[in-house]
């Protein structure tokens, strides 16, 4: 029988670098058949910039969740989010699925889709202000929105938890480490030195 694959979901604040985190964990586990990165379905357009992801309408996004092509889905910053139900999929079938979510969801994801290990990514206020304000996508008072919503939103308690306030390639490192602790076997070797500190488990 195979073993059913792990939802490894991550988690955190606008502008703590999730979607870069991921970015260079999947460069580095091309070819990795036990790990599939999700792509996510937002009603945002293609052309806005950020993660790679499936754009479509409001409407469209309404006729896929109720179709039940969705596994997940939920709303943020004026936007609906969703992944799709061939990752529930893939699980079945022993695949681990990596996905960017909001915390509002976790609890849903922890009844329905066992065994699931999440992963928040941390970065201290004046970081988080700063990525926003270079990335460009929102105003001022958006920005403020959203630093009030990372205040305001826990993750509970998570089960390895990366601070991402320093280089890039630091926080990969640190997850390649996660997703080997959790899927098993070896994994890509850090591009940084391996002294990089622990990661902070529950």
């Amino acid at each position: 029988m195979t073993q059913r694959g792990t939802l490894i979901l991550v988690v955190g604040p606008s502008g703590a670098g999730k979607d870069s985190i991921i970015a260079g964990a999947a460069e580095r586990c091309r070819g990795e058949p036990r790990i599939i990165f999700a792509r996510r379905v937002i009603t945002r357009p293609a052309a806005a910039g950020g993660e790679s992801h499936i754009a479509v309408s409001p409407s469209e996004f309404a006729e896929r969740r109720d179709a039940g092509q969705l596994m997940l889905h939920w709303q943020a910053h004026g936007f609906d989010y969703g992944l799709p139900q061939q990752l529930a999929a893939a699980l079945e079938q022993g695949s681990s699925v990596v996905a960017n979510v909001s915390r509002t969801i976790l609890n849903e994801a922890r009844r329905t889709f066992s065994p699931v290990t999440v992963v928040a990514v941390a970065a201290s206020p004046a970081t988080l202000a700063a990525r926003l304000a270079v990335r460009g996508r929102e105003a001022a008072s958006d920005i403020a929105h959203r630093l009030e919503r990372a205040g305001a939103l826990s993750a509970g308690e998570p089960d390895f938890t990366i601070d991402n306030d320093g280089p890039l390639d630091v926080a990969v490192d640190r997850f390649i480490e996660v997703l080997r602790d959790v899927v098993g076997g070896p994994a890509p070797r850090p591009t940084t030195s391996p002294q990089i500190g622990p990661l902070r488990a529950r």
